[in-house]
């Protein structure tokens, strides 16, 4: 299997909470996809509580704890979450080729939000650094 969309939403959601999804496939969009489905059935907050507790289970099933990183992931369901609120869209293969920042230009995004580097901070690992430039919304 060569990508995340051989699998539909569904089976995508299940086997990544069940640490059975194959890591190849795990990309940043596909991270962007969990974020997407988490955000339009369950609302940020659960997505939020959701993702943080399945992505650090799914690392330690990798031995890749080193890899996980709280300000990161917040940020990036919040991110989804403010364009999901802004688009129409009702798949994630809409979503984002309409959205495409996302994908192409996300540390870009990030940066407009945080002028601390959350991708070499151990703080932002650990625990949620709220934006310091400009909140989510």
């Amino acid at each position: 299997m060569e990508s995340h969309y051989a699998l539909n939403d569904d089976q995508f959601a299940q086997q990544f909470e069940l640490c059975q999804l194959n890591p190849a496939l795990f990309s940043h969009e596909a991270h962007l996809r969990l974020a997407w489905i988490h955000v339009t059935r369950y609302g940020v907050e659960q997505a939020i509580e959701n993702i943080c507790t399945q992505l650090v289970r799914f690392v330690d099933s990798l031995g890749a704890r080193d890899k996980y990183n709280q300000t990161l992931t917040v940020a990036a369901i919040r991110a989804v979450n403010h364009f999901v609120n802004k688009s129409d869209c009702t798949n994630f293969q809409d979503f984002i080729e309409q959205l495409p920042r996302l994908k192409y230009n996300f540390k870009e995004l990030i940066a407009c939000h945080y002028q601390l580097d959350i991708y070499t901070s151990d703080l932002a690992r650990t625990t949620y650094v709220e934006p310091d430039l400009l909140p989510f919304s």
